[in-house]
């Protein structure tokens, strides 16, 4: 091949940064493939938009076609986001047999299957290390780095905006709604920060993770999410006086032939390596049978980092296109899906809770407790400024997510019990 030739669809943060790095590395992607490597079209909303990045016009085109009916471009790579449209055009990319390298987590996470199933019918590559965790080649580790091992369980901060919100909250004790604000004046959470915040973003991240991970086909709507809106300062000051951080986490476990994947606020044990993790990084921690455990750590965002991701699955595009095997890497997941029941869920939970300050009320919190086997690793008690009552936190020994859930559902009918202020998963032990 004396060249190969690229369609670009989107010239925003990610798409700019694709370009640096294909322009900037000529040689470096010369020496991996063997060819020059150029972006012959760019599909844009706007030609004369001013952008980070220099392109001639000649390049830049608002109309799909040019780029996805090009019989000259051999790969296309999707940075634009969006899910119906962007779909639309990857099918009819797929079916003129262009290889894509896509970073779209929102469109992987819900029609990844029924693309790659396309991509493989017309023998082209569809890889998308860039729609989880930026710059972290955490999918690529999975599916060749860790090929011959059986993943049990994978946990991870994968999204930098909230993680630099609790990070903020837990420094200096801030509201959440100061530290948005300052977020979104950064620029790391969007005017809507809603698919962050509510755990949206992480969850399809881990849906994706699990597919992969577990070669299992694991849906969005698998995905048990909690977001992080409901943490306030107090519930930092607790779990930091009880030896924890606070994370949002994406967990998913594998026992034997069943899974749990969730995201949600979750209590990390001051030691585990992932409460080290601040601001807007992100970290994959992965438990192999062989390997036993291991962590991927970095940027999670951003231009350069996301684009390093795109265009190192594009040299793996070229690589498979100078061998003649392209379509050949998708695997097919292996497992039928079969997911935990609540009774099959085994965790450490924190609970907060306002009650009345009376004789005996304790006593029947643990007898509620008691009865359905759940038994507590630390009790706070402490007056509260109100009169006649007190916050009461507990952290539970481990016990099954339907144990505790039944516990929360008496103890709400219970009249000494005024609220239940936050209850979140603990992973890990705190030897306070």
């Amino acid at each position: 091949m004396e060249e190969i030739s690229i369609g670009l669809l989107g010239l925003g943060t990610v798409g700019s940064g694709v370009v640096k790095i294909i322009e900037n590395h000529q040689d470096k992607l010369i020496h991996q493939v063997g060819c020059p490597v150029k972006i012959k079209k760019i599909l844009v909303k706007d030609i004369n938009k001013e952008r980070a990045v220099q392109v001639e016009q000649t390049r830049l085109t608002t109309n799909p076609d040019e780029v996805l009916n090009d019989p000259e471009i051999d790969v296309i790579i999707e940075v634009m986001g969006g899910i119906d449209e962007t779909k639309k055009y990857l099918k009819q990319a797929l079916r003129n047999r262009k290889n894509i390298v896509t970073a779209n987590k929102d469109l992987m996470a819900l029609h990844g299957a029924e693309l790659l199933t396309i991509a493989s019918e017309n023998s082209c590559d569809l890889f998308y290390e860039a729609s989880v965790a930026g710059g972290i080649p955490i999918l690529r580790s999975l599916v060749d780095g860790l090929a011959s091992d059986r993943i049990t369980k994978m946990m991870g901060i994968v999204n930098g905006t909230t993680n630099f919100i609790l990070t903020k909250m837990a420094k200096f004790g801030s509201a959440y709604e100061d530290v948005l604000k300052e977020a979104q004046e950064l620029g790391y959470a969007e005017a809507d920060p809603t698919a962050d915040v509510e755990g949206l973003d992480a969850a399809r991240k881990m849906a994706i993770l699990s597919t992969l991970g577990f070669s299992m086909k694991i849906d969005l709507d698998d995905v048990k999410v909690k977001g992080i809106t409901g943490i306030t300062e107090n519930d930092l000051e607790y779990a930091k006086q009880l030896g924890y951080t606070m994370k949002l986490i994406g967990i998913a476990h594998r026992e034997g032939e069943k899974v749990e994947i969730s995201v949600q606020p979750t209590l990390l044990v001051e030691s585990h390596p992932l409460a080290s993790v601040q601001d807007e990084f992100n970290a994959v921690y992965v438990y192999g049978e062989a390997v036993g455990e291991t962590m991927f750590y970095g940027p999670g965002a951003g231009s350069l980092p996301t684009a390093t991701a795109v265009v190192s699955d594009l040299v793996g595009v070229m690589k498979n296109m100078r061998l003649g095997v392209t379509g050949k890497s998708a695997v097919t997941p292996q497992y039928k899906k079969h997911l935990k029941k609540p009774g099959e869920i085994y965790s450490k939970y924190f609970l907060r809770l306002h009650v009345k300050d009376e004789v005996g009320v304790f006593a029947e919190i643990t007898s509620i407790f008691s009865e359905h086997g759940v038994s507590f690793e630390k009790i706070l008690q402490l007056p509260l400024k109100k009169q006649g009552l007190a916050e009461i936190v507990l952290v539970t020994h481990q016990a099954s997510l339907q144990d505790y859930e039944d516990s929360l559902v008496k103890l709400r009918d219970l009249h000494a019990v005024q609220t239940i202020e936050s209850s979140y998963r603990v992973e890990g032990s705190a030897n306070v």
